[in-house]
Parts: structure tokens; sequence; C-alpha cells
């Protein structure tokens, strides 16, 4: 007859914090994996996961705003992205990515702050310069 370990309620509270596969690098690993193979909504699930188990760190918020905004929820992205500029305010990547976020929200004012931002801290950056210059051109106004 097999033994049964005894009910520990804390590690029954933790549930699927005590698995393996469910550390917060896992889940990052598993959740870049499907964003990989185009799965954004599901990424965003697993490292939404991520998240709540390593609050605050970068390489996981910055992924799970990627996965945001690839499936289309702009609104979380942006969020996230401020998250991520809250842990590095001289983050580049998450200033663009806050602006495309923004942008897609129809917050073009704030959008374009935040790409200026971008491409003075990435100033050799083409993709920040074309970000900043088509909402420039989608508003009418110089990109300063």
């Amino acid at each position: 007859m097999e033994e049964h370990e005894p009910f520990d309620p804390e590690r029954a509270e933790q549930g699927a914090e005590t698995d393996e596969r469910e550390t917060p690098y896992a889940l990052l690993a598993r959740g870049r994996e499907l964003m990989h193979g185009r799965h954004f909504a599901q990424a965003a699930v697993i490292l939404e996961r991520a998240a709540r188990l390593e609050p605050g760190r970068g390489s996981i918020l910055e992924a799970l705003g990627r996965a945001s905004y690839n499936a289309g929820h702009h609104d979380r992205a942006a969020e996230v992205f401020g998250d991520v500029l809250v842990v590095d305010p001289s983050s580049h990547y998450a200033h663009y990515a806050l602006g495309q976020s923004l942008k897609q929200l129809g917050r073009a004012a704030e959008a374009g702050t935040h790409l200026r931002i971008a491409v003075a801290l990435s100033p050799g950056s083409r993709l920040y310069a074309s970000a900043l210059r088509r909402l420039a051109g989608a508003e009418g106004t110089p990109p300063a």
C-alpha cells in the first residue's frame, strides 16, 4: 500500500506555486515559447502568472506587455509597460512600447511623449524614430 503525505494546508493554499513548472522563470520561458509560436493570448495568461509570482521583475513585465499588445489587449499592454517604467524609468523600449500602446488606444498626445522619450534615450533607433514620424504624420504635427 502506498503511503501519502499528510495534508498541509499551507502547501495546498500555494497550489501551483510549489510545482517546479510554475516557477516565474519557467513560466517566462514558456510564455516566450508561446509568443515565438504567435500564441500571444495564451502567452499573456502564462506571463500574468509569472508576474504574480515575481512582482516587479522587468523581464517578465516586458514579455507580458509584448504578449498583451500582440494579443490586441492594448489597455493591458499600456498598463504593463507603465509598470516596467516604474521598475526602470530609462527603459527606451518600454517608452516605445507604451507609446505604441497609447497610440492604439487613441491617446496620441501621451503616445507622442513616450515616443519622443524613446528616441531621446536611443537616438540611433530607426524603429523609434519611424514610429514617432508616423504618429506625427497621422496627427499632422512635426515630430519635434
